[in-house]
């Protein structure tokens, strides 16, 4: 195809892929199924990994030759919640306007995945030495779920690909390091009460309070803590609680309050801190707590820990970049993607996509159609080169 044939089809593909409501924690079968078929049409070998439910799967393909090496190009399958009234147009349905395509996930990230799936005919005509990798994930917005699932799979029973592109929103820009992703939730038991004698009752909102303050206390310890050569913005590892919920009515002394929180760390020391800190304070908090009712407590569930993606200057991943970009900046971003997962599992990684990070995740989501066509040009020939010998 040329470029045009391909950036409309893009075009289509994303359409498409917008109006799958695959929204993190629930199925996505259906956008599965869809990818699947265009996979098959172009003789990939498939292989798919389901969530515990069977609600919610990966897709592993490749293209070309089997055994180790080769590429992946790696993209997540769901998205973030919506609120609809929020938006211009339907969330679910793709807008052009402006150069730009509206819709929920149109650049975090299937802008991404819409150019990989344009482009399957033409790698798949390529006599192909190295194979190329198509992965899609779940559940990456929401604990990062699906994607250990699927490399489990991958270190058991192969194969072991040589380098991963994450094609998360970068605004095209390689990203060769993040911070990491820690999440949790805190649930605290308490109490309840009648609330004119809170003597007689525990109250969980404010023990939570407390334990949440406490949290945002450590701001300046971290701060400091931050290496001196630390390339992100902000430098250090911080901490965030998200949402909060507990309790019954004014007149009564809640006996359980939950929060989700989380620590973007930039080394594994901050974590050991926080996690010392907090349970310090929560020791004390306990002891409060137990002198009215000795069934008190705080428990702690861990959602993920994602280690952050860290540089390597001499990564495999970032030498595929270089041969199709050229000498091109390797910038860190402060948000979390799978690109530590990969790393983790021995997969080099790099991150680079069509988006903007910055309108990821908020009303009226978009990517621009100029992105999608870079993107579309840099990845036609990265199947020239897994062509090579």
């Amino acid at each position: 195809m040329s470029g045009n044939q391909l950036l409309e089809e893009a075009l289509v593909i994303l359409d498409d892929l917008i109006a799958f409501e695959t929204v993190a924690l629930t199925p996505n079968l259906d956008m599965v199924e869809y990818c699947v078929a265009r996979l098959e049409a172009v003789g990939a070998d498939i292989r798919l990994t389901h969530s515990d439910d069977g609600t919610r799967a990966n897709v592993f393909a490749t293209i070309g030759p089997g055994g180790d090496g080769g590429i992946v190009l790696s993209g997540h399958s769901d998205v973030v919640p919506v609120h609809p009234a929020d938006w211009t147009t339907p969330p679910f349905e793709a807008s052009h306007r402006e150069g730009r395509v509206h819709g929920r996930g149109s650049a975090d990230m299937k802008g991404f995945i819409a150019c990989v799936f344009a482009l399957l005919p033409g790698f798949a005509e390529l006599e192909l030495v190295r194979p190329l990798h198509v992965v899609l994930t779940f559940d990456e917005e929401d604990g990062f779920h699906g994607a250990p699932v699927l490399l489990d799979d991958l270190v058991w029973n192969g194969p072991k690909p040589a380098a991963a592109l994450i094609g998360e929103p970068t605004g095209m820009q390689v990203i060769g390091a993040h911070k990491g992703c820690y999440e949790y939730t805190t649930t605290v038991t308490g109490l309840n009460g009648h609330s004119s004698e809170p003597a007689t009752a525990v109250s969980a909102v404010h023990y939570a309070t407390r334990w949440i303050a406490g949290l945002m206390a450590l701001g300046p310890d971290l701060a400091e803590r931050a290496p001196a050569d630390s390339p992100y913005q902000p430098a250090h590892t911080t901490t965030n609680v998200g949402t909060i919920v507990g309790g019954q009515g004014r007149c009564v002394v809640a006996a359980e309050c939950s929060f989700e929180w989380e620590m973007r760390p930039v080394q594994q020391s901050d974590v050991s801190f926080v996690k010392d800190s907090m349970a310090a304070l929560e020791e004390r908090l306990l002891a409060e707590m137990r002198v009215v009712h000795p069934e008190a407590s705080i428990e702690t569930e861990r959602v993920c820990e994602v280690d952050g993606l860290v540089m390597d200057e001499f990564s495999p991943a970032l030498e595929v970049m270089t041969s199709l970009l050229g000498e091109a900046p390797t910038g860190v971003v402060s948000y979390g993607t799978e690109a530590g997962l990969f790393q983790a599992a021995g997969i080099p990684a790099v991150v680079w996509g069509p988006g903007d990070i910055a309108v990821a995740h908020r009303p009226d989501e978009y990517v621009e159609v100029t992105d999608l066509a870079v993107c579309l040009k840099v990845l036609e020939q990265l199947g020239e080169l897994l062509a090579q010998s």
